[in-house]
């Protein structure tokens, strides 16, 4: 029988998972919505907000780790070496199923709690996808191949912006970067007059902030050493989603984890805010080549975050409130591959998005015609 421990890791990452969900779905917040906007329609809004939640996190995280409360080095974002190539490929991935299937895996749960049937068929294929990449089928390659070529930092210091600068100039500057980085992101959401007239973008801004930093809180304290080395962590939806499937069909035992609580969490979170907006309602596929669409989306968002090291909440906030040095690389592979994505569809084939953009090119510089 789990420990007690257990059970209130997973009972916290519910409880987060939730908090989160109602609130994403309350201001119908979106990370490739965001991006999407921010690309073709040229409003930042939406993306601000995002950035609102990384520089709440980033203050929170690092004043968590400047006063002791938490070790960088017990976490998954600041390894001492970064795969680069693998973060690379698997952003880009990540990025192009975000496009194909219109939202993340964090978007997808969402969805999912407001009766949307498309998404529950996703996050089956983006679970199994992810964990048969991340200890299953596709693992050996991904570990020897891909991840087995890596950046090894100097001096084996942690592969985050902090401990690197510190690293280099020998002296602790973490405070002010966490400071100036956290406080330029905040600042660049709340100077936007159109975002503080809107409280309900802001409140879910906030809300991904500062549960992030409940996260990090919760996983910190709630562990036991006696039952398992305790492995801080915080939101993230690709490999917690493929570890709660498996747990499902294989091992009911893996149901005691955070990441697990936390799915099942913004499912329900979710569920609550679309009740109460009175929104519930079952959707499902249009035809059969919506559903190819979506099918292919969710094994590429399934296998792109496992090498990413996550989705657009698990890189986007929580690795970046760690200050990760993934950080910058993942989330601009994932708007590169959003942004082709994008063109795949408004050009119907690959194929044709290559001849258009070779077109473009020619017409903007000497090359024969």
């Amino acid at each position: 029988m789990q420990n007690l421990s257990g059970w209130m890791l997973v009972l916290a990452g519910f409880a987060i998972g939730g908090a989160a969900g109602f609130a994403v779905r309350h201001a119908r917040l979106c990370s490739f919505g965001a991006i999407e906007d921010a690309l073709m329609g040229g409003d930042s809004r939406r993306l601000r907000i995002f950035g609102l939640a990384l520089g709440i996190a980033i203050l929170g995280t690092q004043a968590l780790i400047i006063g002791g409360l938490l070790d960088p080095e017990l976490t998954s974002y600041a390894p001492a070496a970064l795969p680069l190539i693998a973060i690379l490929i698997g952003s880009v991935m990540f990025g192009t199923g975000m496009a194909l299937v219109g939202t993340c895996g964090f978007g997808s749960l969402v969805r999912l709690g407001t009766g949307d049937l498309r998404s529950l068929i996703v996050i089956l294929i983006l679970g199994l996808s992810a964990y048969a990449t991340l200890r299953g089928a596709f693992a050996s390659f991904r570990i020897t191949v891909l991840e087995g070529i890596f950046i090894a930092m100097p001096d084996g210091a942690r592969s985050d912006v902090a401990s690197l600068t510190t690293h280099a100039l020998g002296l602790d500057v973490r405070a002010a970067i966490a400071l100036i980085a956290g406080g330029a992101l905040c600042w660049l959401a709340l100077s936007d007059r159109r975002l503080r007239r809107t409280p309900r973008l802001l409140s879910a801004g906030i809300a991904l902030g500062l549960l992030t930093v409940a996260a990090w809180v919760a996983t910190s304290w709630l562990g036991d050493d006696l039952d398992h080395p305790v492995r801080p962590q915080s939101l993230t939806f690709v490999s917690t989603v493929g570890k709660a499937i498996y747990a499902g069909l294989l091992n009911t035992t893996n149901f005691v984890d955070f990441g697990v609580g936390s799915v099942f969490g913004v499912v329900t979170g979710s569920w609550l805010a679309a009740w109460r907006a009175g929104e519930l309602r079952w959707e499902a596929f249009d035809d059969d080549h919506e559903m190819r669409r979506h099918l292919c989306g969710a094994a590429l968002m399934g296998i792109g975050g496992i090498l990413a090291g996550g989705c657009t909440i698990g890189q986007g906030i929580t690795a970046g409130s760690m200050l990760s040095l993934s950080w910058p690389f993942a989330v601009g592979g994932m708007v590169l591959g959003a942004r082709m994505g994008i063109a795949t569809l408004v050009d119907s084939t690959p194929k044709e998005m290559i001849r258009r953009g070779w077109a473009h090119l020619r017409s903007r510089t000497y090359l024969p015609k």
